[in-house]
């Protein structure tokens, strides 16, 4: 069976696996108001029977009184006079409910059949829905002054506001869509440069028996706001700079929302502060210097944490890790990180200065790891790092410089091998959600050369590596697709450190098959390769149950290898199914999923998503 044919196969189960995930089909508003089987001793009224046509009979079986109070224990024992009440009052509320969906000429017609229970039939025609005959967008104040004087952002900013109306002449009205309108052009105002934006004054004006409405709204600017003074509150063990540094504004500039919740986020993710809000003053009379006050409520000054667990990479394991914001007095953050595995044992030290003026942080690593298994070379590397990185709210940089050594035992013998190198990484995001995307593409790629020392001899050589993701929701159906590929140019008498090698197979690479066994053999065991590449296809799709939206269940199907050379690439196969927990710190994994080299199932668990 080809790849093809394997993909064919695993997405032809797709849709009756779908059919197994829907949820029950809606009741319908005619029904909604029977009794169900499991209620039967609860003694109703009456019965409710609802038809109004599209999504009209949801919204009057869930805000008529008639549809509420049914159901309510207090109408148990109703008498004819309430019931009449309720049934009096039902053209005036229904006529209301239907204007706010723009039906202003609704015909209703209300029936009752004797029984026991009585039935009550409510018949809607809703009629000609009311459009847009005219549409008035106006912005005055000082916006117009700045655009008169040649501000292009300001002249590009109106422009936007205009454009960006959508209830335009021939549209359908409707109160959520007029309320929603106005809410965004504001919006737009004051989250660019106006934060003192309101409305002069809005007016629908309906022509029931035409069946049309006229909007009108003015907006008022206000002034143009500029940051001010900043004032920092709440700091105790730490500097000043943890948070000065960290603007990219200054007094003068034009106010922007953007950067107030940049800052906060970056101030959150810094790790130094459990949380962090920034205000504005929205005073008019101090537009031209308005004060920012920064408030923090610092993290602790040192963390302790303890766990044990169970990963595909290290099987049953256990890690002690410390966390300190400022050793020795000093503006860095030093983390230590202990794990004992059955299959992997590793020590982390990192030491990282606190965000300097340029979002730039500076960064001393070392890190020391013991590999064990059953389908690959043991292993014992070691690593020596010191570099700068920067996280932004898009793109993530690192660049370093890296003494790597490393030593693999096989049937031949002890191979070890250490290299010099400097290294540039570069991480890019273009997604809906950084921790749980349903929408956009990242991608990220590595570079780096140097000098490898080895048994077999001494030489320079050069690593490439890069990865693309993609997501993108379809209906119900969330897609999401990853490819990766890497090479490593080296002379052929020179060996580097397997750490820098290519391996496949695992949670974020092969799915079917255990953490690094895809690669070459050497003396019986599985060892680092020159070439890589990979690819992932998966469709999920939530559970049924509103209950359980945060749970999706998932088809996939993987395949790639890890060679020493292009011409040597097969593509191991690997395809099942999964469950997916998005939780608030990211997506819980759980995969059931075959390898078709090794003819078996492996369970995979993993946390978050890799960029």
């Amino acid at each position: 069976m080809t790849a093809a044919q394997r993909l064919g196969t695993v997405l032809s189960l797709l849709p009756w696996l779908a059919l197994a995930a829907l949820p029950p089909a809606p009741a319908r508003a005619d029904d909604a108001a029977a009794p169900r089987a499991d209620t039967a001793a609860t003694r109703v009224p009456y019965l409710l029977r609802i038809s109004a046509g599209d999504d009209l009979d949801e919204l009057l079986g869930t805000y008529l009184d008639l549809a509420r109070f049914r159901t309510d224990p207090a109408l148990a024992e109703a008498t004819e006079a309430e019931v009449r009440r309720l049934i009096a009052a039902t053209p005036a509320q229904a006529r209301s409910l239907l204007e706010t969906r723009g039906y202003f000429n609704p015909t209703i017609r209300i029936t009752r059949e004797e029984g026991e229970p009585p039935l009550i039939r409510i018949e809607v025609d809703p009629g000609e829905r009311t459009r847009v005959s005219r549409a008035t967008i106006e912005v005055q104040g000082e916006i117009v002054e700045q655009a008169d004087a040649g501000s292009a952002r300001d002249q590009a900013l109106l422009q936007e506001i205009q454009a960006g109306w959508r209830l335009r002449e021939g549209r359908p009205f409707s109160q959520d869509w007029w309320s929603a309108e106005k809410t965004e052009l504001l919006g737009r105002l004051r989250s660019d440069g106006y934060p003192a934006a309101t409305w002069a004054g809005t007016a629908a004006e309906v022509d029931a028996p035409r069946n049309a409405v006229r909007l009108f709204a003015v907006a008022d600017s206000g002034p143009l706001f500029r940051f001010g003074p900043v004032r920092i509150e709440g700091l105790k063990n730490q500097r000043e700079e943890a948070v000065s540094h960290q603007l990219t504004f200054r007094p003068g500039d034009r106010y922007t929302e953007k950067q107030v919740l940049d800052l906060q986020e970056r101030l959150q993710r810094s790790g130094l502060f459990e949380s962090a809000s920034v205000l504005v003053d929205p005073d008019p009379a101090r537009a031209q210097a308005a004060p920012v006050t920064i408030a923090v409520r610092e993290a602790p000054l040192q963390d302790l944490t303890l766990g044990i667990g169970y990963s595909d990479v290290a099987r049953a394991r256990g890690t002690i890790e410390h966390l300190h914001r400022r050793p020795f007095g000093l503006n860095w953050v030093a983390k230590h990180k202990l794990e004992l595995g059955r299959d992997q044992s590793s020590l982390k030290s990192e030491l990282t200065s606190h965000p300097k003026a340029d979002q730039y942080r500076n960064l001393l690593a070392f890190a020391g790891e013991r590999f064990r298994s059953a389908s690959s070379a043991p292993t014992d590397s070691y690593r020596l790092r010191a570099g700068r990185t920067q996280d932004t709210e898009r793109i993530d940089r690192l660049y370093y410089g890296e003494y790597t050594t490393a030593i693999v035992t096989t049937d031949l013998g002890r191979q070890r091998a250490s290299a010099l190198t400097a290294n540039y990484e570069w991480v890019w995001r273009n997604v809906d959600n950084v921790l749980l995307p349903t929408r956009g593409i990242a991608a990220s790629a590595q570079v780096g050369a140097g000098h490898a020392r080895s048994d077999a001899g001494d030489g320079p050589f050069s690593r490439v590596y890069g990865r693309l993701s993609g997501y993108l929701p379809l209906g119900g159906w969330y897609a999401s697709a990853r490819v990766e590929g890497g090479e490593v140019f080296i002379p052929n008498n020179v060996d580097v450190p397997d750490t820098l090698l290519f391996r496949a197979g695992g949670d974020e690479s092969v799915r079917g098959y255990a953490y690094r066994s895809i690669g070459p053999q050497q003396g019986g065991t599985t060892v680092g390769g020159k070439v890589l590449a990979t690819a992932s296809l998966e469709l999920a799709r939530p559970l049924g149950a509103r209950s359980l939206r945060p749970w999706w269940w998932a088809a996939f199907i993987d395949a790639g290898d890890a060679t020493n050379d292009w011409t040597a690439f097969h593509a191991k196969v690997g395809y099942g199914l999964g469950l997916r927990w998005r939780s608030p710190v990211g997506p819980l994994k759980v995969d059931a999923a075959y390898g078709e080299e090794t003819n078996r199932w492996r369970l995979h668990l993993s946390v978050g998503i890799a960029y």
